[in-house]
């Protein structure tokens, strides 16, 4: 039987120090090429802090932040003359679909795809990632707006890292007087912590 496939190196340290906590660790089967089935081993992290100021501040539970690391293997292993580059389109369109039908298990509605954009992640690699927009009626009178983005690479192995955040500080989505630090962050605070993030993981 083929060992279960490693999972992605993820910035442990920043995550901790930014208060993310991981909620979930699989190994599944993720789509299915012609000549081999693909398995991914994901780590999936909560923004716990936030979470936590949101509770304490107005009682009301939610998960506002999220980001995964997923490191793709195949079973049986590609033939040597398929190369990377051959099947990386086919990755990144299983990978984006696979992340709007994740917005959609969440609740959330409205999901459209938004732009396109190449960074190069800190191993060197080049990605390409692609946004996502969705809403969610939430049961405070208040509807969340999100921004989602999604990053397919080949380096060591192909990768992919996506998350989402609100489109607007919490403290005014939640109509917060005297908000903590936390829920004082603005969506362009957010969407730099989740590309470090992306970028960091390997």
């Amino acid at each position: 039987m083929p060992a279960d496939p490693a999972f992605p190196d993820v910035p442990a340290d920043r995550l901790r120090d930014g208060g993310w906590a991981l909620v979930d660790e699989s190994v599944e089967t993720v789509f299915k090429l012609p000549t081999a089935r693909v398995e991914g081993a994901t780590k999936v992290f909560d923004d716990a802090g936030t979470r936590e100021a949101v509770r304490e501040a107005v009682g009301f539970d939610h998960q506002w932040r999220f980001f995964f690391a997923t490191a793709l293997s195949f079973t049986p292993p590609l033939a040597p003359g398929i190369g990377p580059a051959m099947i990386l389109p086919t990755v990144r369109s299983e990978a984006q679909s696979a992340f709007a039908e994740e917005l959609a298990d969440r609740g959330f509605e409205s999901v459209e795809r938004g732009r396109k954009e190449r960074v190069r992640v800190d191993s060197g690699d080049r990605a390409r990632l692609r946004t996502y927009s969705a809403e969610l009626d939430l049961a405070v009178d208040a509807t969340l707006s999100i921004t989602g983005w999604v990053g397919v690479w080949h380096g060591d192995g192909f990768r992919i890292a996506a998350g989402a955040y609100p489109d607007q500080s919490l403290s005014t989505l939640l109509d917060i007087e005297k908000p903590p630090e936390p829920l004082r962050r603005t969506p362009s605070d957010y969407r730099a912590e989740l590309l470090a993030l992306i970028r960091a993981v390997a």
